[in-house]
């Protein structure tokens, strides 16, 4: 069952495929809707994909596809099969967040910037963006300038890279493991040693879904 955003976002992207073969942009979906801001319309695209109504071609910057619509009857054993195969290119705009430290915790997730990505590098859920200060992941391949993708969530896996804001404060990208009673922030460098904390000492805020570097 579909919200009413979701159907209405559903039917306009749908119609402008049918009338066009171009899919609408996010400012276009953002107008059409009535909304505040294109991350609005980025859940709703993200709700959508989660109930298969529709999905972002891989190995494209911009590119949507409809699957079925709500009263489209689909087989529950039957693959979706497009309604229009045309995508779009387009980007999401999704906050930036300042700069997180690689190697010493820095205050960070301040700021309203907005960074435009492209839509193939996200999956499903709520993101944002960071500026990486420091060398002490170098060895995971993430370098001083980089920018960090964070996939929003409050919790971690064993071996993830995540934002861990500490004591309230601070926040550091680290890979997160389990000792003990303790938490333990590994960085990716050799020089650097792990950090431990107490577990109501860290907050998880994200984790690494991609990294983008500018040259």
């Amino acid at each position: 069952m579909l919200t009413s955003k979701q159907h209405e976002l559903l039917r306009f992207i749908q119609d402008r495929l049918a009338a066009t073969g171009v899919s609408p942009s996010f400012d276009e979906m953002r107008e059409a809707l009535d909304l505040k801001s294109k991350s609005g319309v980025h859940r709703l695209i993200s709700a959508l994909e989660e109930r298969s109504f529709i999905r972002r071609l891989p190995n494209r910057a911009r590119a949507l596809e409809v699957l079925r619509m709500p009263d489209a009857a689909v087989a529950a054993t039957a693959a979706p099969r497009p309604l229009v195969p045309a995508p779009a290119n387009d980007m999401i705009e999704i906050p930036l967040h300042g700069r997180i430290a690689a190697g010493t915790p820095i205050e960070a997730l301040q700021g309203t910037e907005g960074f435009a990505v492209p839509a193939a590098l996200l999956g499903p859920g709520e993101h944002y963006a960071l500026e990486v200060s420091g060398d002490s992941m170098v060895e995971e391949g993430i370098l001083d300038g980089d920018y960090a993708l964070i996939r929003k969530t409050e919790t971690a896996r064993e071996g993830e890279i995540v934002v861990a804001l500490i004591d309230a404060e601070h926040a550091t990208l680290k890979t997160f493991r389990r000792e003990g009673q303790m938490i333990r922030l590994d960085p990716a460098n050799r020089h650097y040693e792990a950090q431990r904390y107490r577990p109501d000492q860290v907050q998880i805020q994200g984790r690494l879904a991609g990294l983008i570097r500018r040259y």
